[in-house]
């Protein structure tokens, strides 16, 4: 199944992995259209809460449900396909709750999704959901915010041209997130 990939991108991934599954689906075409999202997000913010009265476990599992509903329901014929609901981990909100609870999923090299709810004055509440890809330069990750299947598609696809990362328009122009992990040069 890994010879559907780039040969970097193969060599690094289990036959599996979510991205793998994910490229198998868009080489066999049979990605369906997604069901209408009839999800009433409003259920899990119904107001504002604190820390005593919306307990960080509760967060976590709240935003693990929400992601993995709105994979299932707006990307069906992709990562509904591949990810199962205990793919994705639950994060409590931080910093007071500036920052609001999200989960993530990893697909596997190096690449990963994140979901957040986020709630608007004219739109209500809204799912985000970000499509995480390491940089072709190693210093760090590029976020893409996913606007439905087909942008992921689409994104996949130009990812896995270039082994997995996101490449840059500009040799010397990183407009990444910096990796704590990556070394560090003097």
């Amino acid at each position: 199944m890994t010879a559907i990939l780039e040969p970097t991108v193969a060599s690094q991934l289990g036959e599996a992995s979510p991205l793998v599954r994910l490229f198998a689906l868009f080489d066999q075409n049979t990605a369906d259209e997604p069901p209408e999202d009839e999800y009433r997000k409003d259920e899990y913010l119904e107001g504002e809460f604190t820390e005593e009265e919306y307990p960080e476990e509760e967060q976590r599992i709240d935003a693990q449900m929400a992601a993995a509903h709105h994979a299932y329901n707006v990307y069906a014929g992709a990562i509904g396909r591949v990810l199962e609901d205990l793919d994705w981990a639950g994060h409590p909100s931080l910093k007071d709750n500036r920052l609001p609870a999200s989960a993530v999923a990893r697909l596997g090299d190096g690449l990963w999704l994140h979901h957040t709810l986020t709630i608007t004055e004219d739109d209500g509440v809204l799912d985000v959901l970000t499509l995480v890809a390491p940089c072709s330069c190693g210093r760090g990750y590029l976020d893409i915010q996913l606007a439905g299947e087909g942008d992921l598609v689409q994104i996949l696809t130009d990812l896995r041209c270039n082994g997995g990362r996101a490449v840059h328009q500009h040799a010397d122009d990183c407009a990444s997130v910096p990796d704590p992990h990556a070394p560090t040069t003097k």
